[in-house]
């Protein structure tokens, strides 16, 4: 299972890494510690906690992220449901919460799972997953 650091978690969360820090003082988001001392977040808590932020209408902490990229949602997977051929994966990037309707090989062969970091790309209704 992925772990991410508190500099990444900002960054799939849309925030910055003082307000990621902030949260996980104040314990909204849960994170360990390394050997090293360095706080790390569990991919599925990060995913848990992605699907929260992203359900509330509006947060003073949320910091819009500015790139010229405006069809790239980089996030976090917070679901997939495979089928006999078909899949669903959801992302949850920042507060906007994607979903991609793909074959089951193609999960497979990106080794999608919650927790995951991934990138969604929508082109008009299509939405594309990259692994990242």
């Amino acid at each position: 299972m992925p772990s991410y650091t508190i500099g990444q978690a900002a960054r799939l969360l849309g925030v910055s890494p003082d307000t990621a820090r902030r949260w996980a003082d104040a314990g909204r988001m849960a994170t360990r510690r390394e050997d090293g001392g360095r706080r790390m977040i569990d991919g599925r808590d990060l995913a848990a906690f992605s699907v929260r932020l992203g359900q509330q209408t509006a947060t003073e902490d949320y910091e819009p992220s500015y790139t010229s990229v405006r069809n790239a949602f980089p996030g976090i997977v917070t679901a997939v449901r495979l089928g006999d051929v078909a899949a669903q994966v959801e992302i949850q990037a920042g507060p906007h919460r994607l979903v991609s309707l793909l074959t089951r090989e193609a999960v497979e062969e990106l080794g999608l799972e919650v927790g995951m970091e991934a990138t969604a790309r929508v082109k008009a209704t299509n939405v594309h997953i990259d692994r990242t």
